[in-house]
């Protein structure tokens, strides 16, 4: 049952679930970083979320933030930014 004050308060990211579906080799792939869980996916595809990661936690402590201290805006920005690079 839902709190009547949810509507009141800023939703926060507590982490990102990365999952590649295009494995055809039959290898289990997981990664694990400060705010990602990445898990599957071709060498190729997983290598991409692995440095998608990295960009997305280098870019947050360029902020010289937590992710926990960012919105939930600003942290899919980040991630958007650290798909981009």
């Amino acid at each position: 049952m839902a709190n009547k004050d949810d509507g009141d308060r800023e939703r926060q990211v507590l982490g990102f679930l990365g999952v590649g579906l295009d494995n055809a080799d039959g290898e289990k792939r997981v990664s694990r970083s400060e705010y990602f869980l990445l898990v599957g996916g071709s060498a190729e595809t997983h290598e991409r979320m692995q440095g998608t990661a990295i960009r997305f936690g280098e870019k947050l402590k360029d902020r010289g933030k937590a992710l926990h201290e960012t919105s939930a805006d600003e942290a899919i920005d980040l991630l958007r930014e650290s798909l981009e690079d």
